[in-house]
């Protein structure tokens, strides 16, 4: 049984392993392992910080105009707990995890359990065959979640979202306003308000005149009832 799991678990991540022993040990859940060390809680820290590079560079290399923030949310939202946890259960693999009596069926384990089983696979197949294996894994079972993530950000593209609102509201174009600089040249902050049909919207500040730009879009989308608060998503209803 326990080979037929491995070999199972090798089918599902497309990857062949040297040393059965690292994948046996990514599978063990803390509960079935004679000491933590012998978990795959360890597995599990090193390969959340090799998913967080992966990710970053398909990021940055796929997206060359996106700014560091917008960068920031993408990678939060595709290496999440919940992210990793969802796929892992889609590939079956949370179902081949050892596990001690006191968590139950593997399948029905916590979302926190199969996060932690997804990113020790990780851990494991970059061991054993370094970061190309890795890194091919990973684009493989994520890239549907990058490609989620990145349209959610390209939607949230407030200066356009604001300019589409001013056209169909008002016929007219926003105006960006730069209030005030400050900082050195190679570190200079810069406060931008959005200013639309004879008002002026809030302002704001940012590292760039771009992100300033965005930030103060978003408010006057906010002000105007064009974007939920909380969600950022539109509303139902115009704002009049």
């Amino acid at each position: 049984m326990d080979e037929q799991k491995l070999a199972k678990c090798q089918e599902i991540i497309g990857y062949r392993f040297s040393d059965h022993d690292l994948l046996r040990q990514a599978l063990t859940h803390a509960s079935a392992a004679s000491s933590r060390a012998a978990s795959n809680e360890r597995m599990e820290f090193l390969g959340d910080a090799v998913l967080g590079m992966i990710i970053c560079e398909e990021v940055y290399r796929r997206e060359p105009e996106l700014l560091e923030g917008e960068m920031t949310k993408i990678k939060s939202s595709v290496v999440s707990r919940r992210t990793c946890a969802k796929i892992a259960g889609a590939c079956g693999l949370t179902e081949l995890l050892y596990v001690g009596k006191g968590v139950g069926s593997p399948a029905k384990a916590p979302g926190s359990v199969a996060a932690a089983a997804f990113e020790s696979v990780i851990g494991a197949v970059f061991l054993d065959g370094g970061i190309e294996s890795a890194r091919k894994f990973i684009l493989e079972k994520m890239n549907s979640a990058i490609e989620t993530a990145l349209v959610c950000t390209h939607q949230r593209n407030y200066k356009s979202l604001l300019q589409q609102y001013a056209q169909r509201r008002w016929n007219s174009t926003p105006q960006y306003d730069v209030l005030d600089e400050k900082g050195p040249e190679h570190a200079k902050c810069f406060e931008v308000a959005a200013c639309l049909n004879g008002r002026r919207f809030p302002s704001t500040w940012a590292n760039s005149k771009k992100e300033a730009e965005q930030k103060a879009a978003l408010v006057a989308l906010r002000t105007l009832g064009v974007l939920d608060e909380v969600t950022d998503s539109p509303e139902m209803a115009e704002a009049d």
